[in-house]
Order: C-alpha cells, then structure tokens, then sequence
C-alpha cells in the first residue's frame, strides 16, 4: 500500500492497522458502518428509556439507531429531516452531519424522530457555539463548522484521545503547507465503509470527499464528534508533524520527516504480518 514514489502522491496518515482497531472501542465506535449495535438503557418496558449516540458515529448510524430506538420502519428518522427544521450552520446545507451530537438522550412515549434529531443538534449548538470553541476556533482563523469539520477527522483518525490534538496539527500543518490531508477516513465516509485498507484505486476516487485528491478540508464533517475531539482541533498539541502511523496498540508515532515515517510504516508492515501468520 505504500509505494516507494514521490511523497506528495504517496503519503498514507492513518493505516494503523486491526490491533489499534480492537484495542480502541471509541474508534470502532467511530467507524463502524454496519447497522449499530444500539446501547440502550430501559426501565423494563418494553420501550427503552433512553438511547446512547456514541462519539463517532455518523449520521446514517444515528438514523438507524433512532429508527430502532423508537421501533420504527428503517429509514423513516432520514426522511424526517424536511420537517424536523433544524438549526444548523448555513454551511452545512441542511446536512446534520457533525451536529447529531454523541450523548444518552431520554426516549418518552411521545418521542419522535424530529424531538430527538432536534435534541442533538440543539445540543451540539450549545456546545459549540459556546464562548471556548467559538472563541478557539476564532483563534485558529475559522467559523466554528470548520471546526467541527477537523474535529470529526480527529474523531475518526485518532487512535486515543491522548493522540487528538497531535492529529489535529497534522491536519493544521497540512493545510498550511497547502498539502492534501490524505486522510483514508474522509474517503472511508465517500464510500460509506470502514476499513483500513487503502488502495490506490481508492485514491483516485471521484469525490469532493477525497483527500488525496481535493486540496483543503471535505465539504462536511465526516461523522459526529464529541468534545475531546472539539477541543483538539481548536488547541491542536504543537508540533511540526506532518505524518503518524500507529505501530501497535499505544504506540502511535508523529513525524515531519517522511524518511521516518516510511520506517514507521515498514514496522507497522512487520507487526501486520506477525500477527496475521499467528493467526
């Protein structure tokens, strides 16, 4: 996956391979597009109490778990959003994606798909739009969506959330050399997946979604991020990185020098192939 030609065309951030993936729950959380495994809380009715939006997901996990929190026809939450009048950013375009915020929203018998859609994004305005992050994101030069925007790659890049805010100034770093992200999370949401496998075919997609191929952020966040994430992307950890590899589970490496980050890779490559052999 990693082809020893020129750097601009061939730097991977994110390969961090299967141990990362089932050391970390918040980024299988994160990722996952199968239909969630809902976490609900009942009382013993029948009806679950309350139902659990985890940090991560996106928009079409949150529908699916909604449809099946209120024992609804799959599909039915998604075509709610004509009518559910959301307060959303005017950059968004009606897309609620990066403001159906993670957090245990009650379920009563009156509850629809409007109330709880409405719920999360009322409740990720608040979050937001409060004087830390508006006033951080100001800082960094950008409006808050932009914020959101990096913060949902932190939420689905970062191994750990001690890895957050180095990531967030990858992205950052980038941007300022007026490098691509080349992000595999951002092309994982064009094509509605989770896996860790690139390919180059993937790269060469046709998508504003590709970061390999389109300059700047994607137009949308690519999932839902919750406040560990918000806060890195608008005090990202200083840092002239410009590329990371998690090598094995705690051990993710940040780099500005991609000689390195090649021997990264090649180690990572190792720890790949041990394991899969002693499988």
């Amino acid at each position: 996956m990693y082809q020893n030609t020129p750097p601009r065309r061939t730097i991977r951030l994110t390969r961090r391979g299967r141990f990362a993936l089932i050391a970390t729950g918040a980024v299988v959380a994160g990722t996952a597009v199968a239909v969630p495994l809902l976490t609900l809380e009942s009382d013993g009715d029948d009806r679950p109490s309350s139902l659990v939006i985890p940090e991560g997901w996106r928009s079409g996990q949150v529908y699916a778990a909604v449809d099946k929190a209120l024992v609804l026809p799959a599909g039915t939450t998604k075509k709610s959003l004509g009518k559910a009048g959301l307060k959303l950013p005017n950059d968004a375009e009606g897309n609620p994606e990066g403001y159906l915020f993670p957090a245990t929203y009650p379920l009563a018998e009156k509850t629809t798909p409007e109330s709880l859609l409405t719920s999360m994004v009322d409740t990720a305005n608040k979050k937001f739009n409060g004087a830390p992050m508006a006033a951080g994101a100001q800082r960094n030069a950008m409006n808050v969506y932009q914020a959101v925007t990096i913060a949902s790659i932190v939420q689905a890049e970062a191994a750990s959330k001690a890895d957050m805010g180095k990531v967030a100034r990858v992205v950052f770093n980038r941007l300022e050399r007026g490098m691509p992200l080349q992000m595999d999370s951002t092309i994982n949401y064009a094509l509605n997946r989770a896996t860790l496998k690139t390919t180059a075919d993937d790269t060469k997609l046709d998508s504003p979604y590709n970061s390999y191929q389109r300059m700047g952020l994607p137009p949308t966040p690519i999932d839902n991020p919750g406040e560990d994430a918000m806060r890195a992307a608008i005090s990202p950890t200083p840092g002239d990185w410009l590329y990371f590899v998690t090598v094995k589970p705690g051990d993710t490496r940040f780099t500005a020098d991609y000689a390195e980050h090649q021997r990264n890779v090649a180690e990572f490559n190792a720890v790949q192939k041990k394991a899969s052999s002693a499988q």
